[in-house]
């Protein structure tokens, strides 16, 4: 068993983005559906900087400039990812980016269309800027769930890898804090070369 209090702190950007949750129409269920997976699969204490922001490019844009020069490791948006007019994270994104990296929305989208045709239409888009990892993901809680996590088939074992698996190595390679995971929730994967010895308690 490790000792939490000796695992490297992180700090992690979430932002929602939505017109109607930003301007009070209803309640939004993003930040809370990505703080709760977060809290329970890393290990790490976690300092979360919360956004909740309309669907305008320059804002989104902003907003992940803003998060990545405040320390965070790690960026999650939520919502704005469909063909819809007023759909335009991936695009606030991309304008962001040093680095793209796609076999993140590859991968969201086939874990979603195990469960409808439509994920074809889902732009989602993963990209490096400087050492942060920002990720797009989808706007309903149970889909940021199943993409995060994977699919897992009725003995438990992992049926279909979910995003989060590759996300503490890939941070790792930009230089950013060592993620532990609770493998009950999401085991993350890294070569046996980059595995830290664990810490006695």
């Amino acid at each position: 068993m490790t000792d939490s209090t000796a695992l490297a702190p992180v700090r992690i950007g979430i932002v929602s983005v939505s017109d109607r949750a930003s301007g009070g129409v209803y309640e939004d269920k993003g930040l809370p559906a990505l703080k709760d997976w977060l809290s329970r699969a890393l290990r790490n204490p976690i300092d979360f900087e919360a956004r909740l922001i309309p669907d305008e490019q320059a804002g989104i844009s902003a907003t992940l400039i803003e998060l990545v020069d405040a320390g965070c490791s790690l960026v999650l948006t939520t919502g704005g990812t469909g063909p819809a007019l007023r759909d335009v994270t991936p695009e606030a994104t991309l304008a962001v980016a040093h680095k793209e990296m796609p076999g993140f929305g590859e991968q969201m989208r086939q874990i979603s269309l195990r469960f409808v045709p439509t994920a074809i239409l889902s732009r989602q888009v993963a990209v490096i800027r400087e050492r942060s990892l920002i990720l797009n993901l989808p706007g309903q809680p149970k889909a940021i769930a199943e993409t995060l996590e994977g699919l897992k088939n009725a003995d438990g074992s992992q049926a279909v890898p979910g995003i989060f698996a590759a996300v503490p190595y890939c941070i790792d390679l930009i230089g950013g804090p060592y993620l532990e995971t609770d493998d009950t929730v999401c085991k993350a994967f890294r070569p046996k070369s980059a595995i830290r010895p664990a810490r006695a308690a």
